[in-house]
């Protein structure tokens, strides 16, 4: 299924501003800038928005992979941080806590590192993913 989103810019790369509008206007004209981009501007950016992509799809996914493996979480906490560097991201790393009842650790990690590997995101990136995974 199709998504998509659209970005308009106006001025120039550093006094320039933008917005992004979503195809299901969760962010309909959002803000975002050079400041809210490389410093502390009000505002979003693509790197942000990276990360949500990959917190959430990661999280789906091992939701789905424990599922196969005949568990099912309470709770599924992930944080994603990107790292831009020099013009490029570098990395993509994935935090994630999750209460999983009946779970041994080594099995957790096992369905993490699955869902890691095989979320949509993580297939789309082409960097260093790392990730820490720990039971709650």
């Amino acid at each position: 299924m199709p998504r998509s989103a659209t970005a308009i810019w106006n001025g120039s790369g550093k006094e320039g501003t933008g917005n992004l509008t979503t195809q299901s206007t969760v962010l309909n004209k959002t803000q975002y800038s050079f400041k809210s981009r490389f410093a502390d501007g009000p505002g979003t950016n693509p790197e942000e928005l990276i990360a949500a992509a990959h917190a959430g799809c990661f999280t789906m996914k091992l939701s789905f992979v424990l599922g196969e493996a005949g568990f099912t979480a309470d709770e599924i906490e992930t944080k994603c941080d990107i790292t831009l560097l020099d013009g490029a991201i570098t990395k993509s790393h994935l935090v994630v806590k999750a209460k999983v009842p009946g779970i041994s650790k080594e099995k957790f990690e096992e369905c993490a590192a699955n869902a890691k590997v095989n979320c949509p995101v993580s297939k789309l990136l082409n960097t260093n993913i790392s990730m820490e995974a720990a039971l709650a």
